[in-house]
């Protein structure tokens, strides 16, 4: 055997040794629930049964899922959204980095504030950026509203 056909062969039993492993872990963190829109999915992970916990008990429960507000609309920003999502809270919840309780993270909120806007555009359209002041703020409906869709 050459040292181009050793290469070949290690990459390709390395590449072999990735997929198999990326493809158990997703079966086995159930990552498929997650392609759903499911939201007992979201509490496959006991960082976040304090949060579907809250889901059931809130006034949101009746009209939204985890994936109307934590998701973009549209079908490639929905799913690119899920996999960046769905990817780091692997990595995190693996090599035990997160923070606990868990925290939304800015981007996310980012979305979760727009979808608010979107749905209750009749509501907040008065709602305006503060102006005339040196370092204007925007309202977040997040930040006032934290325990909405999240009973306690």
């Amino acid at each position: 055997m050459n040292l181009f056909t050793f290469k070949l062969v290690i990459a390709a039993v390395g590449l072999g040794l990735a997929t198999g492993i990326a493809a158990y872990t997703f079966w086995y963190a159930k990552g498929y629930s997650y392609l759903s829109n499911d939201p007992s999915s979201c509490a496959n992970c006991h960082v976040m049964e304090e949060q579907y916990s809250g889901w059931i008990k809130g006034s949101h429960r009746a009209v939204a899922t985890c994936n109307d507000c934590h998701t973009p609309s549209g079908f490639i920003a929905k799913y690119a959204t899920k996999a960046s999502n769905g990817f780091w809270h692997s990595y995190y919840f693996t090599t035990d980095g997160f923070h606990e309780p868990i925290q939304i993270g800015k981007t996310n909120l980012e979305i979760t504030e727009q979808t608010c806007r979107t749905c209750h555009a009749s509501m907040v359209e008065s709602i305006t950026v503060s102006s005339g002041q040196e370092h204007s703020e925007e309202v977040s409906c997040v930040r006032c509203h934290r325990g909405v869709g999240h009973a306690k």
